[in-house]
């Protein structure tokens, strides 16, 4: 029998949908209008101040904050983003989802995934799940294209993630998943 336990927690929810929206367009459209184009334009701003009114000061600040722009725009666009998903679910919701998780491969019983949860205990047979994805210290196991389980590296209490995701991958392509 394959089992893992891990945590789940809200930077872990932040960290699934930062990954899903930095692969979108409008993230990418918005990542190069806020990392180049604006502080590209204030650079032109700024030198124009500089051989225009000869004004190394205000062509510096205009400079700086061309910078800090460029360097700050993409990591407030993530936070804001993790922030509009949290609002997206209730008190009630986040106390369901968030906790110790429990998933369980046996073997006696092979048509199914095991969780156990801090919403109750699910099975999931293997035709109901698509995938699995490697992300930077995150195995995502999808339902759907915008639902996953997340298991963090981090917070894995027991068991070996590496073999559990590769027998997942395995059941999925055997039943057909």
């Amino acid at each position: 029998m394959l089992e893992i336990e891990y945590e789940f927690k809200e930077d872990d929810l932040i960290k699934f949908n930062e990954i899903r929206y930095q692969d979108t367009e409008e993230y990418k459209n918005q990542f190069k209008k806020n990392r180049w184009i604006v502080p590209g334009i204030m650079m032109l701003i700024g030198t124009f101040y500089y051989y225009y009114y000869v004004d190394l000061k205000a062509a510096g600040y205009i400079f700086l904050v061309a910078v800090l722009w460029s360097w700050l725009s993409p990591r407030l666009i993530l936070l804001n983003a993790g922030r509009q998903i949290l609002r997206t679910y209730t008190y009630t919701e986040r106390k369901k989802m968030f906790g110790t998780y429990v998933l369980t491969i046996d073997p006696a019983n092979p048509q199914f995934l095991f969780e156990q949860s801090p919403s109750g205990k699910n099975k999931m047979a293997w035709p109901e799940l698509m995938r699995v994805d490697y992300g930077p210290g995150y195995v995502f196991i999808y339902f759907d294209l915008t639902t996953a389980l997340v298991i963090p590296e981090a917070t894995l209490k027991r068991g070996d993630l590496k073999a559990f995701a590769k027998q997942v991958e395995k059941m999925i392509e055997l039943h057909g998943g």
